[in-house]
């Protein structure tokens, strides 16, 4: 099975212009918790409600800072021809929920996020990459970027 079978294609890009109190409002409309953020189709960080949170609020920041400011620049992505049990693995690896999904020619196509997976998939994989995902630590934990 492949990641174009099972992501989302209703994805909305922010942009790094945006401010974080626009970006929270779309954000809670949509009951999302992850936005990739780029220019028309490319995408350039991501952002999170937790980076508004932790980035943002607890920084002292207001709702007029530029979401550019708080995001995650080391985008981790997938390709939507790729496996479902090969990304679950990275997912698992990157310790990271959800991945923008890319065509060949590094154009977003989709969001796909490992409860995505566990409703189509096997749910033991996915259960496994979920297991590495919540380990305390890891390249994405905001503590660590201080």
């Amino acid at each position: 099975m492949q990641i174009k079978e099972i992501m989302n294609r209703d994805v909305i890009l922010a942009s790094p212009r945006e401010t974080v109190g626009e970006v929270a409002q779309i954000m809670a409309e949509r009951d999302i918790g992850f936005m990739p953020v780029g220019d028309h189709d490319r995408i350039i960080g991501m952002v999170t409600d937790r980076d508004i949170v932790v980035r943002c609020l607890a920084a002292g920041k207001g709702p007029d800072t530029k979401i550019g400011e708080v995001m995650t620049e080391d985008v981790k992505y997938c390709f939507e021809d790729e496996d479902v049990d090969h990304v679950v693995e990275n997912m698992g690896d990157n310790q990271v929920r959800r991945l923008p999904v890319m065509d060949r020619s590094k154009r977003l196509v989709g969001i796909v996020t490992l409860a995505d997976a566990a409703l189509e998939h096997d749910p033991v994989v996915v259960g496994e990459a979920f297991l590495r995902v919540v380990e305390p630590g890891g390249e994405h934990c905001q503590s660590a970027a201080a």
